[in-house]
């Protein structure tokens, strides 16, 4: 769509005033992400240049990549590879950048004035969003080793590759093993035996465990719960909502008994006390303290828990199912992806790049950095939650919520809805009639 000069002056003033929305999926937590990744890192930019002793050839290039990565240590990990790259192409530096929170507005400028990175994530709107500006990489030696599971999540119905799938995400529920085995807890299985769980926990803790940590300030994992909830909720039955949800028909009321449950939580004492001032950053170390049992979303944050309490057990479940008779299931797609702006002034350079990060001994780091799957076969990974993801690999993955069934800008409304919920301000009715106005009004947009 054609943007005129004032659209474009607009969207950038709302951005300059307006840069920490919940516009980012925590990358754990629920990122990426309208994705996801945690939500509060300061953008920051990195350029792995070439070795003193490098011989450049030919003019210096640069390339700018921009990445949803959050985790410090991650960051440094892409930035280790990026500078093996440079090392073997010394006429090429590469310039990081990471915005965090900001991302998603930064790259929606970006697209106005068609001038976007050379190398970007896509962070699970490769296709939908991002589709006209890649480049197709469906020729790339790497494309045809994608996985079964992310090959249609990439690849349009041309069959145009639109990104490389460094990570898979699949966002189910995090846990404390040591609390969960302390108070003989089997991983729930449905949304009743997960409140169930938390009970057991809070009481005979005697209010010294928080089932769930939540962050208001990181909204993004107040979302997150709800992107995670409707799934399992209105998608992932056999009788489900997929139909109405996208041919703008559905009954937004249904959305009251969701946006209950969540209120009913906080009721209970289930939520942290202070989760509309807690900060996500805050979370690791209360995990590692033995004061968390249950995190909504993928063990990113695990490195970090570890700085706390090198002996800490953390386990991966499935999400737990809502509806009688259904099943667990997953939530993901693309988590962290890298693709080529077609209209780059180094499109082969980008390229190159990519193929690169590519590369299975690359492509192991990444999976054992980020603990996630990778989006190649046969890639190596030994970290402590291999096993898990090996042993559900059966489990159904469903793209996330709110990137196949909601227009673009409901992210923002389900967080902030949610937490406006949790600080008493709205009701569970209310939030659906918002959630209802917002939908029909940024669809009809």
């Amino acid at each position: 769509m054609k943007k005129t000069f004032l659209s474009v002056a607009a969207m950038m003033l709302t951005v300059s005033v307006v840069f920490m929305g919940c516009s980012s999926r925590p990358s754990s937590g629920t990122s990426t992400t309208e994705s996801p990744a945690a939500a509060t890192t300061k953008p920051t930019t990195t350029t792995a240049a070439s070795t003193p002793d490098a011989k450049p050839s030919g003019d210096k290039i640069k390339l700018t990549v921009y990445s949803t990565i959050s985790e410090l240590p991650n960051q440094e990990m892409m930035k280790g590879i990026a500078a093996d790259f440079t090392k073997e192409n010394p006429n090429v530096a590469v310039e990081f950048q990471f915005p965090g929170a900001e991302y998603e507005n930064i790259l929606k400028v970006k697209m106005a004035a068609n001038d976007l990175p050379d190398v970007f994530d896509t962070h699970g709107w490769a296709i939908i969003r991002y589709g006209k500006y890649l480049a197709d990489l469906r020729n790339e030696p790497w494309a045809k080793d994608m996985t079964d599971t992310i090959k249609p999540v990439v690849t349009d119905k041309d069959g145009k590759v639109e990104a490389l799938v460094m990570s898979e995400a699949k966002d189910g529920i995090s846990y404390n093993a040591e609390i969960l085995e302390k108070y003989s807890i089997t991983p729930p299985k449905t949304f009743d035996e997960l409140m169930a769980a938390a009970e057991k926990i809070k009481s005979s803790s005697n209010g010294a465990v928080t089932p769930f940590f939540m962050s208001g300030v990181d909204n993004g994992m107040i979302g997150g719960f709800s992107d995670l909830y409707a799934t399992s909720m209105f998608i992932s039955p056999a009788t489900n909502d997929a139909k109405t949800l996208l041919d703008g028909t559905f009954d937004w009321s249904k959305w009251t008994p969701l946006a209950q449950k969540l209120q009913d939580m906080s009721k209970k004492g289930y939520i942290n006390k202070d989760v509309l001032t807690a900060k996500y950053s805050d979370m690791p170390q209360l995990f590692a303290q033995g004061k968390v049992a249950f995190v909504f979303g993928a063990p990113s944050f695990a490195d970090e828990v570890y700085k706390y309490n090198k002996a800490a057990k953390i386990g991966i479940a499935p999400l737990t199912s809502m509806v009688a008779g259904d099943s667990q299931s997953f939530s993901g797609g693309e988590r962290y992806t890298m693709g080529a702006w077609k209209d780059g002034k180094h499109l082969a350079e980008s390229k190159k790049l990519i193929a690169f990060f590519a590369k299975a001994d690359n492509m192991s780091k990444i999976a054992n950095a980020t603990k996630l799957p990778a989006g190649l076969k046969n890639i190596e990974s030994k970290h402590e939650f291999s096993e898990y993801y090996k042993q559900f690999e059966n489990i159904r993955v469903f793209p996330y919520f709110d990137r196949v069934y909601l227009p673009n800008g409901m992210w923002d409304v389900m967080c902030k809805t949610g937490v406006a919920l949790l600080a008493g301000t709205v009701s569970p009715q209310q939030f659906s009639d918002k959630m209802k106005s917002e939908y029909l009004r940024l669809r009809n947009q």
